[in-house]
């Protein structure tokens, strides 16, 4: 293969053999190569959804990119969004092939970022259980294990993967009857029974200092949120990804386990995340009903915030 001036899909590649960013001991070769190599299994999860990437160019620090660049070609497809907090219309790029997965890895695009909704439909609910430190993969697996106990209590099935990052994702796949406002309830009331199960473990506090080395059950991904792809690569040392694990493997892995190198040998052919996926399911109105008595997070600390802020001021 010749560095520059190969086409993959009618794309053109450039810089293939520059490092993909520090700490990574890899390429942007070893990036397309290993999306390709997982294009099939990566794009049904990126599919129809507003995607947003983390790029990792040279000489800056990676960012993540939601409005899709004025030079991206045509045949990339797009949709427009409002995004409430900035009070603008996002144009967001849409992954629904191989050819825009090697435009984006070309881009130096290293972790994909899809939201949750497919169209104006929610697909899954999400809890990301995040352990205090890089060293605690274990709390985040016995946190998991609370909100799996809770979603069997509500007649419920999920899925779990790394983050590829320190923690780990729990999916909950919902029928299209499900609102956003119903899921985002859901999500809130989840993270509040598996916190009620073991205190001692986990926290639904949103604001960091007030966590206390306990695993964070961040039940604010909901709606319009995004959470990393399955598959998707992370821009950490030794570029791990994001990976699919049985819950009855869950004691056996370490994220590290899992990276753009091991992948696709450990995948051969398969794509567990879509073959342990259940049907859609209903929720439990029981579970909806209690996530509406529980403030949303985001606007919780975003108030504790200024009050905290003003008592300092204030000298109390």
């Amino acid at each position: 293969m010749s560095g520059d001036g190969e086409q993959r899909d009618g794309v053109a590649l450039t810089n293939l053999d520059q490092p993909l960013f520090e700490g990574a001991d890899a390429t942007k070769r070893e990036l397309v190569d290993y999306l390709d190599a997982v294009a099939d299994r990566i794009i049904p999860h990126l599919r129809e959804r507003p995607l947003s990437v983390i790029r990792a160019l040279r000489g800056q620090r990676p960012f993540m990119q939601k409005n899709l660049p004025k030079y991206a070609p045509s045949w990339i497809p797009s949709v427009r969004v409002w995004a409430e907090a900035s009070h603008r219309e996002v144009t967001y790029a849409v992954c629904d092939d191989r050819r825009t997965l090697l435009w984006f890895a070309n881009q130096r695009a290293v972790e994909y970022h899809p939201a949750l909704l497919r169209g104006d439909q929610v697909t899954h609910l999400v809890l990301d259980l995040d352990p205090p430190d890089a060293g605690a993969f274990g709390l985040a697996v016995r946190a998991a294990r609370l909100v799996r106990e809770v979603l069997t209590d509500a007649g419920l099935t999920g899925v779990v993967k790394t983050s590829g990052a320190k923690g780990v994702h729990v999916f909950v796949p919902v029928d299209g009857r499900v609102t956003a406002e119903e899921a985002a309830a859901a999500t809130r009331a989840i993270g509040a029974r598996a916190e009620r199960l073991d205190p001692a473990l986990a926290t639904t506090a949103f604001i960091r200092e007030d966590r206390g080395g306990k695993v964070f059950i961040d039940s604010t991904r909901a709606g319009g949120a995004t959470v990393v792809a399955v598959y998707s690569p992370r821009v950490r040392p030794g570029v791990p990804v994001s990976f699919p694990v049985a819950w009855e493997d869950l004691d056996e892995v370490t994220p590290a386990d899992f990276t753009m190198r091991t992948a696709p040998r450990l995948l051969a052919d398969g794509d567990p995340w879509s073959a342990w996926m259940p049907a859609p399911q209903p929720l439990d109105p029981g579970l909806v009903a209690e996530g509406r008595t529980i403030p949303v997070a985001r606007v919780q600390a975003m108030h504790e915030g200024k009050r905290r802020a003003r008592a300092r001021r204030s000298g109390a």
